[in-house]
């Protein structure tokens, strides 16, 4: 049927639509493919995209083990996991004449093709056999040769969408079985049964099997998803088995506080999940605190917290922990985290006028000051997608002028306040468009979009045609001198009379300059508005560039991701509809990304995890709850604090981590607190805390100063830190910020941790502070000082070690990249410098054995009550009174030490090094 006449017909109030040689109503349901082709009698013509590309993904041939791979099997390549049509089709038509490389189907002869030849092992195959001669697949392959072997034509339906039934599957026993139904919704209106076609996965095989039929099969208990491919259609079917028999009218009555624990209950009813108990203050204080702030409650705090009697009181303590300093420095680093603030992308960047590591200080105080006036996270992300360097009506010499003020040693203003964050585009490993659109995916839309770069991405919907057709709204960026603008520069050089310097040599003398107070020409972002093609454009390159454009109308355009395609001629600058697309209500990214990342801090699990890979295929655990955290998200208008106040408020969020008989195995659906490890930043701090006299305590509560938390850079420096926690930070697994994976920062356990925490000089230093806890129960009159300038003097080579050993960590892991790319100069070049910081650290060691450090004489303790000890103790470190048990032990420990001091240091250096202060629950 001619297509001049299915447009009539899809027109007419009665239509019928034609699929190959048959038609079907407009409501039906076509019959499956093998129903239809089950005799090799059927004289139906299947299509191209509908039928056999995805074949030969149910048949694994166009896997990467198969002729998937980039460089194909046996001379014959297709797409990996299909999608790219033309190249599909030109490999089975055409074959190879320079290579003698024959076309894998004959027309003339259909038996006879290579491709049915070899998929039924009548010739010779490295695959294997893939049918049987009589099988249907044999006679869908067959019928589509003989009828022309017709590639996609122009104006031939779009793939809409992929219905599957059952959309969730509940089994109540082993071994139970439910058949997936899949219909391929098209743009012409066409429904098809799809199932024989689809490609079918399950993400926990041992919950539940599926076959290639589609038939699912129940195995243990608990819930995961079955995953249905076809086209560009992923599908998730949620699959649950309870854990237990209370399900239904055997389910306890649970209260449900909030709409999230309503959500979250909704779902472990389902699996015969009963929820622990909500935790005591103690607990729920302490993990507050952590969270929300990066810091421990004071002693103090606990103690009032704890004994208050108002039944309000956690909004409340949620609502001070929301205003206080520590969570706006902890969740701007966090937004460093995603957002890839790294120094050793940056060195090039403008910013490092105003000295070392300035651009990286300046990228987190832009973010703080956005998080400390809670701006909202739209207009955040806003001032980061369009940022510009330049004010409204400002020339470059006046930029120059006005960015050396801040530079320069009277610092005239900030960057935060200067405008948008610029240095986010200026990144060396941000340059390119492909790598603009892979770091832009993970940032703001939580998505891992690499794969798409190269091939269908086979866990999402996204093809190579997609990956393209987002590039232009990365192109026409730049950070660097605009062209434009080189006479106003080369002038400022002219004028310093450094106009013939260059490279590193230039860079240095500008910031020598710039501290001098002089005006130089600084680096900005500029944009570039897209132009109509020139009549002279390279036709090779049109012709490359073909097939990734060929959906899209002429002229500069890009396609937003699931979305349209826009003209970017009708934007001055291209990066405007990206943003308009990001906070429209409609997207299903930028919410849903942030919002699942905010959980997965909060509960160690994301709703999706990990919580940086929002694909269709990786499918939320409780996509009603994701839904609900989103929607309230964008109608609260981003507002950040009011997605901390939804979560924290909860019961969810309050439940205490010890299991019941039901819920002990749950992982991912919230049923109680996973106790998890503190991230390095905080552990670190909390040591610091754990170990700080009162009057310390207090001021780090309200003062970010020497807190890791504040440090701006992923090298340990940064605010008011030098380095010297560049080990530790390290150690602890602080977020590398060195590629587009939430899985730069660690949480995972080492025994270097342990070693740390027991025996690291920086311990023994918190430890015997003198103006730390221990010491400040001495009476003034005998505070050892006589010993403080030679102690100091330890300190200091012992810090300088440590920061050599963080040197030699980063280089080891620079070098085994090296070492698997084969770049020998570079190998060379990291072994040398390795080499050196080992000599230098043996130097230091012979410098520290020299200067023994004394051993601390006891002195007479002030607060001479062991009770009251143990209990300080405990409050500072574990934010709780010991037991009746521990309390015994404790007191028993302190009468047996050699003095009250040393006693009460070995006693803290107990309760830190415990699983229950390192650990989050």
């Amino acid at each position: 049927m001619s297509r001049s006449i299915r447009s009539w017909l899809l027109t007419a109030a009665a239509a019928s639509l034609s699929f190959g040689s048959a038609s079907f109503a407009a409501d039906e349901i076509i019959k499956p493919v093998d129903q239809r082709f089950a005799s090799k009698e059927a004289s139906e013509v299947p299509n191209f995209q509908q039928h056999i590309v995805p074949l030969f993904s149910r048949l694994g041939c166009n896997g990467r083990a198969c002729h998937g791979s980039f460089q194909g099997q046996g001379g014959f390549r297709l797409s990996l996991f299909g999608y790219d049509f033309k190249l599909d089709h030109e490999g089975l038509t055409k074959g190879d004449k320079d290579k003698d490389k024959e076309p894998r189907v004959l027309i003339e002869e259909p038996e006879e093709s290579l491709a049915l030849l070899k998929a039924t092992l009548e010739t010779p195959h490295r695959g294997g056999k893939r049918m049987d001669a009589d099988s249907w697949q044999y006679n869908i392959f067959r019928n589509w040769i003989k009828a022309g072997a017709k590639s996609v034509e122009e104006g031939s339906p779009k793939f809409v969408k992929l219905e599957v039934t059952p959309s969730e599957i509940q089994f109540g026993k082993d071994g139970e079985q439910m058949q997936i139904k899949a219909v391929a919704v098209w743009s012409d209106g066409t429904r098809e049964d799809v199932t024989p076609l689809c490609r079918f996965n399950s993400n926990d095989d041992l919950i539940a099997n599926i076959d290639s039929n589609g038939m699912v099969k129940s195995g243990q208990t608990g819930d995961t998803h079955i995953v249905v491919n076809y086209d560009a259609g992923v599908v998730p079917v949620p699959v649950i088995r309870p854990v237990s028999d209370k399900t239904g009218q055997r389910y306890p009555k649970v209260e449900t506080a909030t709409k999230v624990d309503e959500l979250v209950v909704e779902k472990l009813r389902k699996l015969g999940i009963v929820p622990s108990e909500v935790c005591d203050d103690h607990e729920f204080l302490r993990r507050a605190s952590l969270d929300i702030t990066g810091t421990l409650p004071s002693p103090q705090e606990v103690v009032d917290f704890t004994s208050n009697p108002d039944s309000d009181k956690r909004a409340k303590k949620i609502d001070e922990l929301l205003e206080r300093p520590g969570y706006v420095a902890w969740w701007t680093t966090k937004l460093c985290d995603f957002t890839g603030n790294n120094a050793s992308f940056l060195n090039n960047v403008g910013g490092n006028l105003g000295g070392r590591d300035s651009a990286t200080q300046q990228w987190y105080d832009w973010i703080y000051k956005r998080v400390a006036d809670n701006e909202p996270y739209d207009k955040l992300t806003e001032g980061i997608v369009v940022a510009t360097s330049r004010k409204p009506g400002e020339s470059y010499t006046e930029y120059s002028e006005r960015m050396c003020q801040i530079y320069g040693p009277e610092k005239k203003g900030s960057y935060a306040e200067a405008g948008g964050l610029t240095y986010y585009w200026g990144r060396q490993n941000f340059r390119q468009p492909e790598e603009r659109v892979i770091g832009f995916a993970y940032t703001f839309l939580g998505l891992r979009i690499q794969c798409a770069q190269c091939h269908k991405h086979p866990f999402d919907q996204w093809t190579q045609d997609d990956f393209n057709q987002f590039k232009g709204f990365f192109q026409g960026v730049s950070f660097g001198i605009n062209p434009k603008d080189k006479a106003e520069q080369q002038a400022l050089l002219k004028k310093l009379e450094i106009e013939k310097k260059n490279g590193n040599d230039l860079r240095k003398e500008l910031a020598a300059r710039v501290a001098k107070g002089a005006v130089v020409p600084v680096d900005e972002l500029y944009t570039v508005k897209p132009q109509a093609a020139a009549n002279n454009r390279n036709k090779e390159k049109d012709k490359d560039n073909s097939k990734q454009n060929s959906r899209l109308p002429a002229g500069p355009k890009a396609k937003l991701l699931g979305g349209e395609v826009v003209s970017l001629m009708e934007h001055d600058d291209v990066r405007t509809p990206l943003m308009q697309w990001l906070r429209d209500p409609s997207n299903r990214f930028f919410a849903r990304a942030f919002v699942n990342r905010v959980w997965a801090t909060y509960f160690n699990v994301g709703i999706v995890n990990p919580a940086d890979d929002m694909s269709l295929a990786n499918a939320p655990s409780n996509s009603a709850l994701l839904d609900h955290l989103s929607q309230g998200f964008i109608a609260h208008n981003f507002d950040m604090k009011w997605l901390h106040r939804e979560i924290a408020n909860s019961q969810t969020y309050q439940r205490s981590w010890k299991p019941n008989e039901t819920n002990k195995h749950d992982q991912k659906n919230f049923s109680h607190a996973i106790p998890r490890r503190l991230p390095a930043e905080i552990a670190l701090d909390a040591l610091k805390q754990a170990t700080s006299s009162d009057t310390e305590i207090a001021r780090l509560q309200n003062d970010l100063k020497g807190r890791a938390i504040a440090i701006a850079g992923t090298n340990g420096r940064g605010g008011n830190n030098n380095g010297s926690l560049s080990f530790a930070l390290t150690v602890f697994g602080r977020s590398t910020r060195e590629t587009n994976c939430d899985c730069d920062r660690s949480a995972e356990a080492s025994l270097l941790q342990t070693v740390y925490m027991q025996n690291d000089d920086e311990i023994i230093k918190l430890l015997t502070d003198k103006n730390g806890w221990v010491n400040s129960l001495v009476s003034p009159k005998v505070v050892p000082n006589e010993r403080d300038d030679k102690r100091g003097e330890v300190a200091k080579a012992k810090a300088a070690r440590r920061s050599l050993e963080a040197q030699i960590l980063a280089n080891e892991r620079t070098l085994k990249k090296a070492r698997q790319a084969e770049k020998v100069d570079e190998i060379k070049a990291i072994e040398a410098r390795i080499a050196e910081f080992k000599a230098k650290i043996a130097k230091i060691e012979a410098s520290v054995e020299a200067k023994p450090e004394e051993a601390p004489q006891p002195a007479e303790v002030v607060h001479s009550e062991p009770e009251d000890l143990v209990k300080a103790a405990y409050l500072r470190s574990l934010s709780r009174l010991p037991s009746k048990s521990e309390m015994e032990t404790s007191k028993k420990f302190l009468t047996q030490s050699e003095d009250r001091l040393t006693g009460a240091r070995d006693l803290l250096w107990a309760l830190i090094n415990t699983k229950e202060f390192i650990i989050n629950h």
